[in-house]
């Protein structure tokens, strides 16, 4: 009986202290949006968005600041509705994606901001514009998905200058600023995949 107790208050000790190692997950295209919104001359408010994004995320649960995330948005993704208008902005005026075919972030500080909370800081890369962005980010779950993979989810936002990334014409009559806000799901990728 003694040898038990001792058995399961080893076990138990050991579980406290176990540390969990970083998990590396791959953005899920088809559960990520990336959707930028502006304030167009007073009147309304567009959003474009930005699919197809691609990325690697390291989450790690006991030490947050050893987390990074890579991503990848490429502008052939950009799609605002409306053909013409994204002919226009991919165009040189704005994005130049024949020039400039992607725009990338990679995190360079993630840190705690409370309960679920974290803010990622990072170099948002535009038309070889790079300028730091900070992304305040909601944990929304770790879990399994439906095909039992390890998945993450979250939530993010953030404000840019647009004039920052070499895309700012007709500012300020359109903002200058624009809030850009992220939902996303992540899984562990499949043996062999």
């Amino acid at each position: 009986m003694i040898k038990r107790l001792l058995l399961a208050a080893a076990l138990v000790t050991t579980a406290n202290f176990a540390i969990a190692a970083p998990v590396t997950y791959q953005l899920d295209p088809s559960h990520t949006n990336v959707i930028a919104q502006w304030n167009h001359f007073g009147f309304s408010n567009p959003v474009a968005h930005f699919g197809q994004a691609e990325g690697i995320l390291i989450y790690d649960a006991d030490n947050v600041a050893a987390s990074s995330v890579k991503v990848t948005l490429p502008l052939s993704g950009l799609n605002s509705f409306t053909a013409k208008f994204d002919e226009h902005l991919r165009g040189t005026d704005f994005f130049d994606a024949a020039r400039f075919p992607v725009a990338t972030f990679r995190s360079t500080a993630v840190e705690s901001a409370g309960e679920g909370k974290l803010k990622v800081t990072g170099d948002l890369t535009i038309k070889d514009n790079t300028h730091p962005v900070v992304l305040d980010v909601t944990l929304n779950k770790i879990g399994e998905n439906m095909a039992k993979q390890p998945t993450i989810g979250f939530d993010a936002r953030a404000t840019i200058k647009r004039s920052d990334f070499g895309v700012g014409m007709y500012a300020p009559a359109v903002s200058d600023e624009v809030d850009i806000r992220i939902t996303t799901e992540a899984s562990v990728a499949k043996a062999g995949s």
